[in-house]
Order: C-alpha cells, then structure tokens, then sequence
C-alpha cells in the first residue's frame, strides 16, 4: 500500500483592488520560478507554508490584531499569509502600533528594502522585523475564502487556506526575482484567458478561485460575500481517465461544477 503523505500547512492570499478605469476587480499573481519544485512556472497567488516563527508569533498577541476567538491553527494560517505574501510581493498587511490605518505606502516600500531580502534569505525572522519597526499584523485585513488540500496519493501535499484581502493603497507589489520571475495586477477573466491559451499556467485550485471571483465587480463587494460564505473544505478525488486525470470536487463548495477533466499535464 501506498503511504499518504501528511499534508503541509500553508496559506494563500489573493490581494485584490478595483480597477482604474473602472472595470472589476485586479489580483497580483506571480509566475513561479522554473526550477522551483511545486508548480513551477505558473501563475499564484502569493502564499506558503506555516513556520515555526509563524506559530512564535501567534503566541505574542502584542505581535497582531485581529485574532481574538481564534485558535493557534487558525492564526498560523493567517500569520503566514501575510509573511509570505510581504516575502513575496512586498506589500504588507501591518499597522504601526496603536494605528487604525494600514502602513503607509512610502514606509512599507522602506521596510522591505531593508529586510525583505535577509527575511527570505534566513538571515532575520518576520518577528523581528515586527517587534523594530513597532508593527502589528492587521489579521483582521484577512477574510477566509477556501480551504483546499491537495489530493491524497500525492507526492507533495498541502493543506492551504485562502484569503481574501483589500491591497493597501498604492502599495503595488513586485516579485522577488528568486522564487518568482515576474509579477502582474489582472483581472480573473484576463488571467482566466491566459490559461486557455497558453499565456499563462495556471494550477487546478487557483482556475476554481479565479472563476469564482470573476463574478465579483468591485474589492468591497467580493470581501462582504465571503464574509457570509460557508466555507466547504475541498480535497479533490483524482481518479486516471483514458486522457488524463478526472478530479471530483464537493458540489456544495460552491465551484463551477463537481467533475473536471484535468488532462494529463492537468
């Protein structure tokens, strides 16, 4: 019998901002670097997994806001995403301390220029960086969106929750150059094209998400309807077709359809 691999946790967060001139919603995706081992060259989401100095933090409330009536799992999740998406793009979901308002702009752009790159290298941890800057993670900026865990019978395995977030103003994001080699603001039916021709590469989980906001027309309205959503947990059953991969998802998830044929690249 084949042994299950355990499922990672990590987190995903989709930063969103209203399109000027008006038209929907953007998100910032990223393409992965071709040597990175998961999903290597496509289009996400900033996102990753939970650490050790993520739980480290969850154990400091001093270190946040936002996070009253959650358990320790639950503020992992969100204390990751907002690291991984300020390792990977830049923007930071923080306040100074005793702030109502997010960072500004001009001081996250300078926070990241000093740390961003020792922070992905290893060489400082995001608790520092907090606790010196007199910040607090606005983990209340996070609204659940979906949880997704990779099919069993994978050799690599996570268990991601999705975030929805309102990007700061005028804080516009960049790669990293290293774990991603380019970055772009697109709409879901734009990122949605670039998947059906090849433009971009886009995983299984994050087309389901993309299609599923692109019903949304403006930030404020995609965060009040997740807000209410009921959120159903999603791991695909993969079964082998003549052409492919068939993978089956929960109809109450609230995706568009139960069974998708994926293909044999997927």
């Amino acid at each position: 019998m084949t042994e299950i691999v355990a499922p990672r946790l990590a987190s995903t967060v989709l930063l969103l901002r209203d399109a000027v001139p008006f038209r929907g919603i953007e998100i910032f995706m990223m393409v992965r670097h071709h040597q990175i081992e998961f999903n290597s060259g496509a289009l996400v989401f900033p996102g990753g997994s939970v650490d050790r100095n993520d739980k480290e933090i969850a154990a400091n409330p001093a270190l946040y806001s936002g996070g009253a009536g959650l358990d320790p799992d639950a503020l992992g999740f969100r204390i990751a995403g907002i690291r991984e998406t300020f390792e990977e793009s830049g923007i930071l979901l923080a306040r100074p301390k005793g702030a109502k308002e997010l960072v500004g702009a001009k001081r996250a752009s300078e926070i990241a220029l000093a740390h961003r790159a020792d922070l992905n290298e290893g060489k400082i941890t995001f608790q520092t960086i907090l606790a010196d800057n007199g910040l607090v993670l606005a983990l209340d900026a996070l609204v659940p969106y979906a949880h997704w865990i990779t099919p069993e019978g994978m050799p690599k395995r996570f268990d991601t929750w999705f975030f929805l977030a309102a990007a700061p103003p005028e804080q516009l994001g960049a790669h990293d150059g290293k774990e991603s080699t380019d970055s772009i603001w697109v709409s879901p039916r734009e990122a949605l094209e670039g998947g059906e021709t090849g433009r971009f590469k886009l995983p299984f989980p994050t087309t389901r998400n993309l299609i599923r906001l692109g019903k949304q027309t403006s930030v404020q309205g995609a965060l009040a309807d997740a807000e209410g959503m009921a959120i159903v947990t999603v791991m695909p059953v993969m079964t082998k077709t003549a052409t492919g991969r068939q993978l089956r998802i929960p109809k109450e998830a609230g995706y568009d359809g139960e069974v998708f044929e994926v293909g044999a690249t997927g």
